[in-house]
């Protein structure tokens, strides 16, 4: 049997963004809900 060997980057800024918002009492769904929102958003 073959062996797997997955390999995941994490980009770092991402990992202090949502380090951030946990010391904040932010949570993650709160998080995802604004990344959402604002990507559906025109800056016109």
């Amino acid at each position: 049997m073959d062996k797997v060997i997955e390999i995941v980057a994490f980009d770092q800024e991402w990992i202090t963004l949502i380090k951030m918002a946990k010391k904040l009492g932010i949570s993650l769904e709160e998080v995802r809900q604004f990344l959402n929102s604002a990507s559906t958003k025109s800056y016109v």
